[in-house]
């Protein structure tokens, strides 16, 4: 039973090689002429990072994810969770004064694994609706508003390796039209033999296209330009579709030290998108008496004209009785010239 890991990391190796291939051929062919495929994708909104404290690390928590927030990062780390579940909330005033939510919640059911579910949302402040004969506005409003549901499946196959897969539906609403999706996540780990050293691994956004379509699409017109008695004639603008975001990331997290006193976790995670090129996310966390945690990090390492950078977050954990557990968490990033963002957490495990 021992080398059943074994096997199955070669396995899994295989197919992330396979994938990682398969996305590489894609921007390889871009790299022609210099030109990525940044932009290309939709659905951006699921590329933000959930909870304070994997960013306050700088988003390396593909190896880390041992909570309820690893449902985001690395569903195999949902296996991991100490107790009965876990759940959680997080918040974050994102750029260009847009809203960022989160909220997951999983429970471990003995020898069958772990359930979890998830919803993120995210969405933008009402405007008026201007159009070149109405600059001053329509009298009409309009916002965005973006949403993904997701179920999560993860099980500890052995002491050592666990595995996660989630499934989840992928919504983007643009005033009167939207698109819609479907995804899955599927993500490893394994406790290497080497003293306190994880590897982990996950897919993420790996679905279908989407297209937006809705009624504003339709319009009249008129075919031969005012000439013969035909006139406004129904038509709709052709939208072209689009692939999700995929993400192909590698992660190593080493806890360096351990007491009663304190702890020191690093972790690094190699990231490999479908629509840019390669990056490093690196981060640290120093626990006090596991009770306090001072965390920093650099994200986008190596990624060119990158405006992402330094992270830092601090988080408060607090044992109650019965086993529960109180954790509040707040993270920092900077983005350059885009100001910075503030992500705040709260989770209970039960």
């Amino acid at each position: 039973m021992k080398r059943f890991p074994k096997y199955f990391l070669l396995l899994t190796a295989a197919l992330f090689m396979l994938l990682s291939g398969f996305s590489w051929g894609q921007s390889s062919s871009q790299d022609v002429s210099s030109i990525n495929r940044v932009g290309t994708t939709a659905a951006q909104f699921l590329k933000i990072g959930a909870g304070a404290r994997p960013i306050g690390m700088g988003g390396a928590y593909t190896a880390l994810a041992n909570d309820i927030l690893s449902i985001y990062w690395n569903p195999a780390g949902l296996s991991r969770v100490i107790g009965n579940g876990e759940a959680a909330f997080n918040h974050a005033e994102w750029l260009a004064e847009t809203n960022y939510d989160f909220a997951a919640f999983s429970m471990n059911v003995g020898s069958l694994g772990s359930f979890g579910f998830q919803i993120i949302s995210f969405g933008t402040p009402e405007e008026p609706v201007r159009t070149v004969f109405n600059p001053e506005g329509t009298g009409q409003m309009w916002d965005a508003n973006m949403i993904s549901l997701g179920a999560t499946y993860a099980k500890n196959l052995t002491d050592e390796f666990s595995i996660g897969f989630t499934a989840k539906y992928v919504q983007e609403n643009i005033f009167d039209v939207s698109a819609k999706g479907a995804a899955v996540d599927f993500g490893v780990l394994y406790r290497t033999p080497f003293k306190d050293l994880t590897l982990g691994a996950s897919i993420s956004n790996f679905g279908t296209k989407m297209r937006l379509d809705g009624k504003n699409l339709f319009f009249n017109e008129d075919p031969l330009n005012d000439v013969g008695s035909v006139d406004g004639v129904p038509a709709k603008y052709r939208t072209d579709s689009f692939d999700m975001p995929l993400n192909l990331k590698f992660g190593l997290a080493w806890q360096v030290m351990r007491n009663e006193d304190f702890s020191l976790v690093a972790a690094a995670d190699g990231v490999q998108p479908n629509d840019n090129s390669e990056y490093v996310n690196t981060g640290v966390e120093l626990g006090v008496k596991n009770v306090i945690f001072l965390r920093g990090g650099y994200k986008a390492l190596l990624l060119e004209d990158s405006e992402e950078g330094l992270t830092f977050g601090v988080g408060l954990k607090y044992n109650a009785a019965g086993g529960t557990q109180f954790k509040f968490d707040f993270g920092w990033a900077d983005y350059g010239r885009l100001e910075d963002v503030k992500f705040v957490s709260f989770a209970i495990r039960y």
